[in-house]
């Protein structure tokens, strides 16, 4: 479903602030694979989904998904493949709009826009059932903004709008680190479920430990652009927090020093 070929990236080349991101990554993902991304801070973690998402372009290597290379395409050609949900839960949703008329505007992403009459009943209902599912009793609250929800709630609404079209690849961007450790809980169990249910391929970076092991078939670590560990299966499963640790340092050569990381 998507392949990565010797990817590099550079920032601010030639100057006081140059920053090697990505150091030629290889990376494939089989259709249904959901990959948990771990790191350290400058690793490349979010380098590698805004490559996908094109976001930024790289300085060398490829980019394809769904055998379509994508390397070269505008981020809005991209989008219509993608479905991707952020660290912060306000960059997801449209704060001054209804709920219903968020998940309109998910509907009808990469559609034809004509002047037919806004929402259907059909889709209303559809909305309702597709609300039911998060068990937030938003399914009543269709016509209330979104600014009025809280920050768990909008990025379930969020998860629920980016996999409404049953992308090629969703990315998720940390999308519980922003969130209260119950809340963050819920939308990881939901995360799964919605990915599991419709089969979906997925890359979700994460900076605690224990969810990048408990969640997703397959978990790689990445240090200083490149992937240094790779791990599915019941190998995966069996894992722990301190193995990772060790793996990191046997890997790279040093001691694991994200804080964040360790402490989550």
């Amino acid at each position: 479903m998507l392949t990565i070929t010797n990817l590099y990236k550079t920032f601010n080349p030639g100057t006081i602030n140059e920053k090697i991101v990505l150091n030629g990554l290889e990376l494939k993902l089989e259709p249904a694979d959901f990959v948990t991304i771990i790191g350290g801070n400058g690793a490349g973690k979010s380098t590698v989904l805004n490559m996908i998402a094109g976001v930024h372009f790289p300085d060398e290597g490829s980019i394809t998904l769904g055998g379509v290379d994508i390397t070269k395409l505008p981020e809005y050609v991209r989008a219509k493949y993608l479905g991707r949900v952020f660290q912060d839960p306000m960059l997801g949703t449209a704060a001054d709009m209804e709920i219903e008329e968020n998940l309109a505007l998910a509907y009808r992403r990469g559609k034809k826009r004509g002047l037919s009459w806004g929402i259907t009943k059909p889709e209303k209902e559809q909305y309702v059932e597709l609300l039911k599912t998060l068990d937030l009793g938003l399914e009543t609250r269709l016509t209330s903004k979104v600014g009025l929800l809280s920050g768990g709630q909008r990025q379930a609404l969020t998860l629920l709008m980016s996999t409404l079209k049953n992308p090629k690849l969703l990315l998720l961007d940390e999308h519980t680190a922003a969130l209260d450790p119950k809340t963050a809980r819920k939308v990881l169990e939901l995360t799964e479920q919605i990915i599991t249910k419709n089969s979906l391929t997925a890359l979700m970076v994460t900076h605690n430990m224990k969810n990048a092991i408990q969640y997703g078939n397959r978990l790689i670590m990445m240090h200083e652009g490149k992937i240094i560990y790779d791990v599915s299966g019941e190998e995966k499963k069996k894992l722990q927090v301190s193995d990772l640790l060790e793996k990191f340092e046997n890997a790279s050569g040093g001691e694991f020093a994200n804080d964040r990381m360790i402490l989550a």
